[in-house]
Formats: C-alpha cells, sequence, structure tokens
C-alpha cells in the first residue's frame, strides 16, 4: 500500500479499530527503507466519547511507526462536524483516504433497551444526515484545494448486505432503510466526483461484533447457515475490504460495493 494520510470514524472500537490498524500494518508490511510510507503516513482517529477505547487504538498504531491524532466529536452536530473537519486537514495537511465508519450503537449502547421509534431516530441523525453532511464537508474540502494527491484521494462509506433486499423484523425494518440510504448517497457521489475523487461502500454481511458475541443461539446458526462459507465474518474480513478499495493505488475503483458476507447462501431458508 501506498503512503497514506487517513482518517477513520468510529475508529475507538470493533471494525473501526480494525480498519485503522489494518491501514497501518498494510502500509509498514511495505515499508522496509528508510523514508519509507510508515514514515510518510498518517492517521486520524476519530471517536465519540469511548476515550480509553481511542487510545487504545492508536497504540496499537504506533507499532508500526504511523504518527496518529485523536479527534472527539459527535457527527451529528454540526459544531463537531465542522472541527472534525478542520483538525484533519491540520494534521493530514490534504487527506488521500476518508473512511467513515462511525454509526450508532442501538444493540449493545445506552440506546439498545429504546423504542423502535428512538432507535431509528438515532440512527438517521448519525448514519444517514450527520454521515451525508460530514462527507459533502470532505468534499467540498478536497474540491477547493488546488494540490489534491496524484492519486484520486477516497471515501468509503460502511453499507450493510441486506439492505437492498431486506430482512424481516425490527432490526431489518432499521438497518434496511438507513443503510439503503447511505449506499445510494455513496454511487450517486461516486457519479458527481468521478474522476477527481472516488466513492466507494463496503456492506458487511454477518459481522461477530459485540453484539454476535452475545447473541443467542437462534442468532448465531442463521450467521453460518446463510454464508457460503458457514462462519460469521470478523471484522478483519471487513477491515481488508476497506483495505482494498481505499488503497491509493487502486485508481480504477469507484463507485463500487463490496460486499463481505462470504457468499449469501440463497438455499437456506
Amino acid at each position: 500500500m501506498q503512503p497514506i494520510r487517513a482518517i477513520v470514524t468510529g475508529a475507538s472500537s470493533g471494525i473501526g479499530r480494525e480498519i485503522a490498524v489494518e491501514l497501518a500494518r498494510r502500509v509498514a508490511a511495505e515499508s522496509p527503507a528508510a523514508e519509507s510510507p510508515a514514515e510518510q503516513s498518517r492517521i486520524v482517529v476519530h471517536y465519540r466519547s469511548n476515550l480509553e477505547g481511542a487510545r487504545e487504538t492508536v497504540r496499537q498504531i504506533h507499532r508500526f511507526g504511523i504518527q496518529t491524532h485523536l479527534v472527539a466529536s459527535d457527527i451529528r452536530d454540526a459544531d463537531d462536524r465542522r472541527e472534525l473537519v478542520r483538525q484533519a486537514w491540520d494534521f493530514l495537511e490534504t487527506p488521500t483516504t476518508w473512511i467513515n465508519n462511525a454509526g450508532a450503537d442501538v444493540l449493545t449502547g445506552d440506546a439498545k433497551d429504546g423504542s423502535f421509534e428512538n432507535k431509528l431516530r438515532l440512527l438517521m441523525e448519525t448514519d444517514v444526515l450527520g454521515t451525508i453532511e460530514l462527507t459533502r464537508a470532505v468534499v467540498q474540502r478536497w474540491s477547493s484545494a488546488s494540490d489534491l494527491p496524484a492519486q484520486p484521494p477516497s471515501v468509503t462509506m460502511i453499507g450493510w448486505d441486506q439492505a437492498p433486499d431486506g430482512m424481516e423484523g425490527d432490526a431489518g425494518q432499521m438497518f434496511g432503510p438507513v443503510k439503503a440510504a447511505v449506499m445510494a448517497f455513496a454511487n450517486s457521489l461516486a457519479q458527481d466526483l468521478a474522476p477527481r475523487i472516488r466513492v466507494n461502500t463496503v456492506a458487511p454481511g454477518w459481522i461477530r461484533t459485540a453484539w454476535g458475541e452475545s447473541t443467542d443461539a437462534y442468532w448465531d446458526r442463521r450467521a453460518r447457515e446463510q454464508s457460503l462459507m458457514r462462519r460469521w465474518g470478523t471484522p478483519q474480513d471487513v477491515a481488508a475490504a476497506v483495505c482494498y478499495v481505499a488503497d491509493p493505488a487502486n485508481s480504477f475503483c469507484t463507485g463500487q460495493t463490496l460486499v463481505v458476507n462470504g457468499g449469501f447462501d440463497r438455499t437456506h431458508r
């Protein structure tokens, strides 16, 4: 992987942490010499409230010799979004890679016992409205720059493999429209920004994050049976896909949705 100047939102735990650390690992793996891509690379670690988790992400990145900068912000808040963009540009100069991983946790976080309506509202405010407004601010900053990186900078969004076709139950009725909106926004933005800026989506399936670790036998069985690979996906699986579409050298990849679900088993009932 070429040198990167990246920001990963929601990087204090789970998939976000794995993305940030995997970016660092891949850069360092191709950096045996002095003046290496690792020494030229920087990563902004964004979080909302989990400071200790964000510091752990930073500790793991530092093992690869890459500089980091921590930024706390709530992407639902307009002032926080502006400050996030400002600090990202101050530290990274001109970013090569923007990864929108941040999203509301309505399955294991403080909101898990709330009503359907409150969960849906939080998801819409964070995953849809906050993410879209943040991305538009990033794009505006890039578009006004006179010196974009040699390879087109990239935005990566996180979707959901079942959003296009739907899934039964409250979870499907919440995450389906939310992630479908994110994916549609990414596809539309790619049409507007090519060839100067790339936009792609990674759409995970059943991934064993905190919810997957604590779920019951029904969901464990369903996750395994609906994957052709007969296992849960891991945050590392998602991180590998994000690194692929976000790699600055991958300059012919835009407007794509990369599904990470081990192959959906359409014979499962």
